[in-house]
């Protein structure tokens, strides 16, 4: 569906292709930080840690931003064609 000129269909799933990928980075930041942690390195098990923290807010801002765009798509004014 078009909305204001966007087409909210396609957006969503662009925002959602990135959420994949977010997901991926997550669980390749896990296994590292259990990696390091196992060998011994503390402080890049720590930051690997944090980075995952990161991640998972990033991942929560982006369903927010789903839930924004559905609630801006809804309230958009209405775009109007005329065939000329």
């Amino acid at each position: 569906m078009c909305s204001n000129g966007i087409n909210t269909g396609q957006f969503e799933q662009m925002l959602t292709q990135i959420d994949d990928h977010i997901a991926l980075e997550r669980r390749w930041t896990h296994r590292l930080a259990h990696q390091a942690g196992d060998a011994g390195f503390t402080t890049v098990d720590d930051k690997l840690h944090s980075v995952q923290e990161l991640l998972d807010e990033a991942r929560a801002l982006l369903a927010d931003a789903k839930d924004a765009l559905e609630d801006d798509a809804a309230n958009a004014p209405g775009v109007t064609v005329s065939l000329v």
